[in-house]
């Protein structure tokens, strides 16, 4: 599994929709189909594409493929991205901190002599 080809599995709004179908449990191919209003051919395309990126493990159920979320490739996208996290909490702090003085001013506007 590269990162290249989890950005790349992830860049697919479909396959968005597929993985935060996962997270909420495993599912059928056919489940997959009828949430996302997709084709069966184009869904397994795209789970295709997940599975090779490492982001979903499939297990054969008697005549059904159940796909579920394998949380590692998360995990490690998680950890890349801790430290832009940082950084975008640092600045909605301080538009925080700017909203609340300037929602100060309007509710104390300076007095005129």
């Amino acid at each position: 599994m590269s990162d290249a080809a989890l950005w790349s599995a992830l860049a697919d709004p479909h396959r968005r929709a597929i993985v935060a179908l996962l997270l909420e449990r495993p599912r059928s191919v056919g489940e997959i189909v009828e949430a996302c209003g997709l084709s069966q051919p184009s869904t397994s395309k795209h789970l295709k594409v997940l599975r090779e990126a490492g982001l979903v493990r499939v297990r054969q159920d008697a005549q059904r493929r159940v796909y579920a979320l394998d949380a590692a490739p998360i995990a490690a996208l998680d950890a890349w991205l801790a430290p832009y996290r940082r950084l975008w909490n640092r600045s909605l702090d301080a538009l925080g901190r700017r909203l609340d003085e300037a929602s100060d001013d309007t509710r104390h506007p300076p007095q005129k002599d």
